[in-house]
């Protein structure tokens, strides 16, 4: 058993993640006395669909301030306004659990008014999985603990596309179109770390450009994607203000595209690149590394900067390199941004090597060393 990095909250609380992250036994662990309706299973979600009734009936049962557990609660999004009465009533504490925010977001989550604290659960950050962990594997099937599990973990990546494809998207119609998405979903995994290009993605999978829009829309509100904006300052060049596009594990994008076998050279920057940005983002969730994520890119100059970590008035500017070899081209962006005010910090990560440090204070760590200082407390 893993040890996960997020805390238990003391009040009701979502937890939002993608199917594979361990919440159920994250939940299991924690809240091992709570009262768990699982709407997972189908013979208690049937129950509840045909008479919803049911749900205040047994939350009735239960003695006032005891943790309930619903799992897999956008199944039932109408669930929410019996879940704020009985918190209110009955001072019951809700672990509100699921793999997709889409309805939610539509339906009903702004009924508990803040009452219920947001939590997100990730794929396995290095410091849970210990000495466990290793790069190269990492990069070829990602960090889902389902996945990591698994006796034959190609075989696991390609169920879980399929599951997602059947239970996520067919079973809640989220599009009419399902061969469309289909097509879309491995074109979408080609602009892992990219920018997002709505109108080429159209064309390469034959639908509308509004249906892509509304198809990368679904890949994030199920959880398996996310964007990362262009970052926004007075700068003196001009700033790309597209997003880039991520998925949340290497394994999962190299399923979506049908990728099996080793890594080959023309993926493994965009692997490395995005492993970076998931590892940020845990951190961002479970310890407060900063308050906001973005990149920067200066077209005039033709450099970037992966990663500008913001915090209050303060930024810390990371470079992602996938080479062996450090050179000083690695850090062109890091030089064209450093007039940013408030800039506390520039680092270059790459896969392994020693830490160095710039002659104009530029930080050269490994990706280990990186993982460590997060795990340690940040940057």
């Amino acid at each position: 058993m893993y040890r996960r990095r997020l805390s238990p909250p003391q009040q009701s609380f979502f937890l939002l993640g993608p199917r594979g992250t361990g919440k159920s036994t994250w939940l299991r662990t924690n809240f091992p006395d709570a009262h768990v309706i699982d709407l997972l299973s189908e013979e208690h979600y049937q129950r509840l669909l045909a008479q919803p009734g049911r749900f205040a009936d047994e939350l009735r049962a239960v003695e006032p301030g005891r943790w309930v557990v619903v799992d897999e609660v956008q199944r039932l999004p109408a669930l929410l306004n019996e879940v704020h009465r009985f918190g209110e009533e009955r001072k019951l504490r809700f672990a509100l659990c699921g793999s997709s925010a889409r309805k939610l977001k539509h339906a009903g989550v702004n009924l508990l008014a803040g009452r219920a604290l947001p939590r997100a659960m990730h794929p396995f950050v290095p410091e849970e999985i210990g000495e466990r962990f290793d790069l190269e594997p990492t990069l070829r099937y990602g960090l889902l603990p389902i996945v990591m599990d698994a006796p034959k973990p190609d075989e696991t990546l390609a169920a879980y596309a399929r599951l997602y494809l059947k239970e996520e998207i067919q079973a809640e119609a989220a599009v009419r179109n399902l061969p469309g998405f289909a097509r879309f979903l491995p074109i979408a995994a080609l602009y892992h770390g990219q920018a997002v290009n709505i109108s080429n993605i159209a064309r390469e999978a034959g639908v509308a450009r509004t249906t892509v829009a509304g198809y990368l829309d679904i890949l994030e509100e199920t959880l398996l994607c996310f964007r990362v904006p262009g970052f926004e300052a007075k700068l003196r060049v001009r700033e790309r203000k597209l997003p880039k596009w991520y998925w949340c594990d290497p394994g999962i994008v190299r399923a979506m595209r049908g990728s099996r076998g080793a890594i080959v050279p023309e993926e493994r920057g965009a692997l490395f690149e995005g492993l970076v940005a998931q590892l940020l983002r845990a951190y961002r969730d479970y310890a407060g590394l900063c308050d906001s994520i973005a990149y920067w890119s200066a077209e005039t100059r033709r450099t970037e900067v992966d990663f500008i970590l913001t915090t209050g008035n303060e930024h810390v500017a990371i470079e992602v390199k996938s080479g062996a070899n450090v050179t000083d081209k690695w850090f062109a962006g890091l030089r064209a941004v450093g007039s940013l005010a408030g800039l506390r910090r520039r680092i270059v990560v790459y896969p392994a090597g020693p830490t160095l440090r710039t002659e104009d204070g530029i930080d050269v760590m490994s990706f280990a060393a990186l993982a460590q200082a997060l795990a340690g407390g940040g940057l």
